[in-house]
Parts: structure tokens; sequence; C-alpha cells
């Protein structure tokens, strides 16, 4: 078991994610913007400096959190921009020795019935950037996030009935704020137990988060891992009992969140948080029971 993040939360530039990294005495970062875009969308010279800083460091970037087929691709728009990312991202991964890549399935269309995505494009370009990935050496893992794989677990299934060999990356905070689709309308929002329950055997990795749904405002209101309704220490819980041991990557959303400008703090606040976030999430692996 190891212990990283999207220290993009921490701050923007890679100094500040080295060290905020440092502090928490991991050795590990998931990459994901680094400045102002994606790690494989960098230029070239600053991902060179990148390197070179990581190196220094002694860190490592256990995964790319990428934008491959996330919420803010369209499955309408052309494919080829997508094998772009996946062409610039291989290189990037090998340079650094990083093996996983976090996707995703592409953006739901809005004002359609969840029977009426498009779906069988969708598995016929996830079965392309999985190959392209896995024939490089590089596990893409699919996140459920706001994207088809991320209607419920029963789409998750889906995907990987329909793409051989695709693993799960699960974020448990993501269902507090996902609609189920599975059930009728109006769609409640997603039990994390419930999911996990159902695509537990499929995990490769965890992103951890946490939150409430705030119905009363239509929006979802981030905490600390263990104070919200995502299950988060069950599922901590169950993962070990069941001899899990891979990473589990913080993504706070509290202080700063890549896709929402509108959460904005101070450096120094974006910097803590994300500092204390991580100690909170050490301590409740203390709480785990043990074998």
């Amino acid at each position: 078991m190891y212990l990283t993040g999207f220290a993009d939360e921490a701050g923007a530039d890679i100094d500040t994610q080295i060290r905020a990294t440092r502090e928490l005495g991991w050795s590990r970062i998931e990459a994901r913007k680094i400045g102002k875009v994606n790690i494989h969308d960098m230029p070239e010279d600053e991902f060179d400096a990148v390197c070179g800083k990581l190196s220094d460091a002694g860190m490592e970037i256990n995964c790319f959190g990428s934008a491959i087929a996330n919420w803010s691709q369209q499955i309408t728009a052309p494919f080829e921009s997508t094998l772009q990312q996946v062409a610039r991202a291989i290189p990037r991964m090998q340079r650094l020795g990083t093996k996983m890549i976090r996707i995703m399935s592409f953006a739901v269309i809005k004002d359609r019935d969840p029977q009426d995505q498009m779906a069988q494009e969708r598995f016929s370009r996830l079965r392309e950037i999985h190959k392209r990935f896995t024939d490089a050496g590089i596990m893409p893992v699919h996140e459920n996030c706001d994207s088809y794989g991320g209607m419920g677990w029963c789409y998750t299934l889906e995907l990987l009935e329909q793409v051989p060999g695709l693993a799960l990356v699960f974020d448990m905070g993501n269902c507090i704020c996902h609609d189920d689709c599975i059930k009728g309308k109006p769609y409640p929002k997603q039990s994390a137990w419930e999911f996990y329950q159902h695509v537990k055997e499929h995990i490769a990795y965890i992103h951890v988060k946490d939150g409430i749904w705030d119905a009363a405002n239509n929006k979802a209101v981030f905490t600390f891992p263990g104070e919200g309704h995502a299950d988060v220490q069950r599922i901590v819980n169950d993962l070990l009992a069941g001899g899990y041991d891979g990473g589990f990557s913080m993504e706070p959303h509290m202080a700063a969140v890549a896709h929402d400008p509108s959460v904005t703090s101070t450096p120094q606040i974006r910097y803590a948080n994300y500092v204390e976030y991580g100690r909170r999430f050490m301590k409740l692996l203390t709480q785990v029971p043990s074998a």
C-alpha cells in the first residue's frame, strides 16, 4: 500500500507540489495539472524542467491524472484529438517510469436518457485507447467520474465487459454528487458503498474524496476524509481486510478544484488544506481494525 495525491490541489507549480508531498513524508505524486495545463499537454521544455526537479527530489509520478475521455471530452467530437492526447502521454509516461493513467468514458450527453448515450461508440473508442496504452506497457484505469461509466455501477460493469482488461480507479467521493441513473427519475445520488460493493474486485487504485450533497443548494460540499457521506472509513476497512495493496490518492476538492475555477483559496490555505487532508487520511488508516 502507498499514499499519493493530486498535488496540484496544494499548488500549481511543481516546486510546491514536491514540497507538500515531502512534508507528508510521501514520495509519489498523481500528476494532473502543472502550471495551467495537464502534464500530457505541457510544452516540451516545461516538461523537461519538471522531470529534472522530480529526479532531484527523488519523487515519482505514480499515475497520470489525464484528461483523456474525461467530462470535458464529447463523444460526438472527432476521435483524433483523443488519440493525439494518448500519443503525447505515452512517451512522457515512459520517460518518468509511470505505469498507470486515469481515463474516463467521455461526457454524458445532456438531455438524453441513459440508454441513448452512443454507448457502442464509447466502447469502441475505449477499446482503442486501452490497446494503445497496454501495448506500451501502461495500465489505463477508468474513474467513476462525470462520464458514461460514472452514471451508476452497472454502467461501469458494462464498460468492463465491453473493454476486456480494463481496470478501475474508484473515487468514493464522486458518488455523493452523481445521479444514480440505475434508479428511476428523479434520480437519487449514488451510494458509495453500494457502488463499491459491485465493482471492488476490479479496483486497481483509489481516489480519496469525501463530502455531503447539499440538496437545498444543489451542490456538493467536500469534507475531510471520514467526515462526509462517502463511506470512506468503511470502504478503506473493507479494502485492506481484503488484501488491497495499491495506492490511495488524495483529491480533497476543498480549497481547489481542477475543473471549477470558482473554488479559490489563498496559496497558503490551499497548501495547508492539502497537507492536513493527507495527515487526516493517515490518521484514518490507524483506525482500520487489525486483521
